[in-house]
């Protein structure tokens, strides 16, 4: 019976880069991308100023009289369960340093930001132009009730524009893929 004998090849020698990368080598992580550091201020972000508005919102007696301001509670509850459930995925991430950069978990998390952005954007809009025919063309709006209104509002578009990067940042990391 024969037997085979292991082949022996030479290893060629590794290419020089003259201290410089190679030309498809990408930067590590951008700031604000899942499962950073600066992914997580944003989520934190995002559900802060989300919290602010849902609370202010419904600390108002009179507001579910109102339907746009009844979609701006409800916007911003879902904009609060969509950013702690990704900012407990990024807290998990930087804890067991691993790397969110799944194709497919990028491109739920881009839906999401996307589908949130667009809710609570519409959100604050309605309510500050509800606002703003309630105080100015009927004149109706109690001492303080106006400003509470305007205030839920300006939560609710901070939270949208830190939505916004978190989507950005997204959706950069799936388009450059």
């Amino acid at each position: 019976m024969e037997r085979s004998h292991p082949a022996v090849h030479p290893v060629a020698v590794p290419p020089q880069f003259d201290n410089q990368p190679p030309p498809n080598l990408r930067m590590k992580d951008l700031p604000g991308s899942p499962g950073t550091l600066g992914g997580l201020a944003l989520r934190v972000g995002q559900f802060g100023f989300a919290i602010i508005a849902f609370g202010v919102m419904v600390a108002m007696t009179d507001f579910s009289t109102v339907t746009a301001f009844c979609y701006l509670v409800a916007a911003m509850v879902l904009q609060c369960l969509w950013s702690i459930s990704l900012a407990m995925i990024d807290l998990y991430a930087l804890l067991t340093r691993r790397s969110l950069r799944n194709s497919l978990l990028v491109g739920i998390f881009v839906v999401g930001d996307g589908v949130t952005s667009t809710l609570t954007l519409a959100a604050a809009c309605a309510t500050a132009g509800i606002t703003v025919f309630i105080d100015n063309d009927l004149g109706e709006c109690g001492p303080s009730h106006c400003a509470k209104y305007e205030a839920a509002a300006a939560m609710a578009f901070l939270s949208w524009v830190l939505i916004q990067l978190s989507f950005l940042f997204s959706f950069y990391l799936l388009a450059t893929r």
